[in-house]
C-alpha cells in the first residue's frame, strides 16, 4: 500500500544543531485527536534520533525571565505555532482521500443468508379440492468481487438452496459461479480507471508543497517579528537616552536662566523638547508592547508572559553587508524552488488528467459479460454438494449498452474540465512572472535597504558632530535653546534612522530569500516534500 504521509523533519537552524523535528506530524495530544485517528500517520513518520547537542528551548509557562534568541524563537513557532498545527492536518487527509480512491479496487467479500416459510391454500387442478400448503425455504449465499483497471468487473459466487414442502420431497441445491464483465468503450483504459487515484495522490502532494509554502511564511514572519521586537526595544533605549539628554540641558539652562545667564524665554523651546521626548517615549513603549504579543503569539507563549525578551539588537558596524548573488540567477532558482509554484503544476497535471476522465465519459456505455455456474441437486446439504461434479452446468453470454440521449451532461462537464485545464496553464504564466517580479522587487528593496546603512551612518555621524557644534556656539551664547532643541531632535532622528535602516536590510533579505523559496534551506531548516511512491 501506498504511504499515506511522507517523513519530514527539521534539523537544526543556521550556525547551530538542535533537536529533529517532524514538521508534517501534528501534535496529537496538544490538539486533542484520539488516540485511534493517529493510525492514519504513515509508520515512517516517527521522529528520528535527537541531535547531540540540540538548542534548549525556554520554558515559558512559568513566566519567569527568559531572553529568546533568533534561533530558539523560529524552533519554538515551528514546534509550537497553533496555525502550524491545524495546517499539518491538511497532508493527512488528503492522504486519505487517496485511500479512498484507492478502495475502489479493493476486493469485496459478501454474503447474504435468508429463511422463508410459507403457508396458503391451492386448488388441485386434477380434482378441483382444495389443500393446504406447508413450505419452508432457505437460502445461503457467499461470494468475493472485484474491479479491476482494466474495466473488468469480477464476481465469484456461491449459494446453497433449500426447500421442503408438503407439495414434493425435500431438495437441495448447491451452485458455484463466476461472472466476468467487461466494459467495451467507456472505462476501458486504466489510464482512465486509474486517474482519480493519479489526482488523489497529486493532491496529496500537493498539500506537502502548500504545508511547506505555510512554514516559510512562518519562518518569515517570526523572523520580522522577532526583529520588529529587537527593534522596538532599541528605539525606547535612544528615547530614554535622548530624554535624559533633554532634562540634562533643561537643568543646565534653568541654571543659567537664575543667574541671569539667559533670558527665560529660552526655558518654553526645552521644556517643549523634554514634553516632545516623553511623548515618543510613550508611543515606543506601545509600539514594543504590540511587538511583543505579536511575537508571543507566533511561538505559542502565554501573552501575558512578563519575563520575555530577545536578545539585544546590535549596534550597526561600519562595514556593509554583502551584496545579492546574481538577479538572473535568483529568479531561476525561484521558478524551480517555490512551493506555490510547484503547487500550481500539480494542479495543472490533476486538471489534465480531469480531461482525460470527462472525455471517457462521452463514450457509451458498452459492457459485454459472461457468467459460467455449475449446480449440484441432492435432498441434503453435503449431497447438492457433492452433486457439483455431475453434468449439469449454466452458461449466459451477452452484450450491455447504455448512452443518455443529448448527452448534455457529459459534454458540460469535459467542457468544463478543458476550460479548467487551460485555466490552470495560465495561471501558471501569470504565477511565473508574478515571482519573478516577486524576487526583482525583493532585491530591488534589499539593495535600497543596503545602501540606506551607509547613508544613515554618515547622516548620524554628521548630525552628531551639528549637534555637538551647536551645544558649543550655546555655550559661548551665539546660539539659542531653540537650535539645539532642534539640533538634538535631527541627532535623535538620524540615531532611529541609522538602527531602522539596519533592521530593514535583514527584513530585506528574509523577504528575498521568501521570494526565491530558500529561506529554508538558508536557515539550514530541511522540509522536503515526499514524492518517492511505488
Amino acid at each position: 500500500m501506498t504511504r499515506l504521509i511522507g517523513l519530514v523533519t527539521l534539523i537544526g537552524l543556521a550556525g547551530c544543531t538542535s533537536d529533529t523535528l517532524d514538521l508534517y506530524a501534528p501534535d496529537w495530544e496538544r490538539i486533542g485527536v484520539e488516540r485511534g485517528d493517529r493510525d492514519l500517520v504513515h509508520p515512517d513518520m516517527i521522529p528520528s534520533p535527537k541531535a547531540e547537542q540540540p538548542i534548549q528551548l525556554p520554558d515559558l509557562s512559568s513566566g519567569e525571565q527568559a531572553d529568546v534568541s533568533l534561533e530558539q524563537a523560529v524552533m519554538m513557532a515551528l514546534s509550537r505555532n497553533r496555525d502550524l498545527s491545524v495546517a499539518q492536518l491538511n497532508p493527512v487527509a488528503a492522504g486519505a482521500f487517496e485511500l479512498i480512491e484507492r478502495g475502489v479496487y479493493d476486493a469485496e467479500l459478501f454474503a447474504e443468508a435468508s429463511i422463508g416459510k410459507e403457508e396458503s391454500i391451492e386448488v388441485a387442478r386434477s380434482t378441483g379440492d382444495q389443500f393446504p400448503v406447508d413450505a419452508d425455504t432457505s437460502s445461503i449465499e457467499a461470494g468475493i468481487r472485484q474491479s479491476t483497471p482494466t474495466g473488468t468487473d469480477v464476481e465469484l459466487n456461491i449459494t446453497q438452496d433449500r426447500d421442503i414442502s408438503n407439495r414434493s420431497p425435500e431438495q437441495q441445491s448447491a451452485r458455484v459461479g463466476l461472472t466476468v464483465t467487461q466494459s467495451l468503450l467507456r472505462g476501458l483504459r486504466p489510464s482512465v480507471n486509474l486517474a482519480a487515484i493519479r489526482q488523489a495522490e497529486l493532491e496529496t502532494d500537493a498539500s506537502y508543497y502548500e504545508l511547506r509554502g505555510f512554514i516559510e511564511a512562518l519562518v518569515a514572519e517570526t523572523e520580522a517579528a522577532y526583529w520588529q521586537y529587537a527593534l522596538s526595544k532599541r528605539r525606547i533605549e535612544i528615547f530614554e537616552r535622548s530624554l535624559e539628554v533633554a532634562i540634562l540641558q533643561s537643568n543646565q539652562i534653568e541654571q543659567r536662566i537664575e543667574v541671569g545667564d539667559l533670558a527665560p524665554a529660552e526655558r518654553a523651546a526645552i521644556l517643549s523638547e523634554v514634553a516632545l521626548r516623553e511623548q515618543s517615549l510613550i508611543d515606543a513603549n506601545a509600539a514594543l508592547h504590540a511587538s511583543k504579543l505579536r511575537l508571543l503569539r507566533l511561538v505559542d507563549a502565554p501573552l501575558s508572559h512578563k519575563g520575555f525578551s530577545t536578545t539585544a539588537l546590535d549596534a550597526p558596524s561600519g562595514e556593509l553587508p554583502p551584496e545579492l548573488e546574481d538577479t538572473d540567477s535568483r529568479v531561476k532558482l525561484a521558478l524551480q524552488s517555490r512551493p506555490d509554484l510547484n503547487e500550481a503544476r500539480l494542479r495543472l497535471e490533476q486538471s489534465r488528467l480531469e480531461t482525460i476522465r470527462t472525455r471517457d465519459g462521452l463514450l457509451p456505455r458498452l459492457e459485454l459479460f459472461a457468467t459460467l455456474g455449475k449446480t449440484g441437486f441432492d435432498d441434503t446439504f453435503a449431497g447438492s454438494f457433492e452433486d457439483l461434479d455431475s453434468d449439469t452446468y449454466d452458461f449466459a453470454l451477452g452484450i450491455r449498452f447504455s448512452q443518455a440521449l443529448g448527452r448534455n451532461d457529459a459534454r458540460g462537464r469535459d467542457a468544463l474540465a478543458l476550460a479548467s485545464r487551460d485555466q490552470a496553464l495560465l495561471a501558471i504564466g501569470n504565477l511565473e512572472q508574478l515571482i519573478e517580479l516577486d524576487v526583482l522587487l525583493a532585491d530591488n528593496e534589499a539593495r535600497r535597504a543596503r545602501d540606506q546603512i551607509r547613508a544613515s551612518r554618515i547622516t548620524r555621524e554628521l548630525q552628531e558632530k551639528t549637534a555637538q557644534a551647536e551645544q558649543e556656539r550655546f555655550s559661548v551664547g551665539s546660539s539659542t535653546a531653540l537650535l539645539v532643541a532642534q539640533a538634538q531632535r535631527d541627532l535623535l532622528d538620524a540615531q532611529i534612522a541609522e538602527v531602522e535602516a539596519a533592521v530593514a536590510y535583514r527584513l530585506a533579505l528574509i523577504q528575498a530569500h521568501l521570494a526565491e523559496g530558500t529561506l529554508l534551506e538558508r536557515r539550514g531548516i530541511v522540509a522536503d516534500v515526499p514524492m518517492n511512491r511505488p
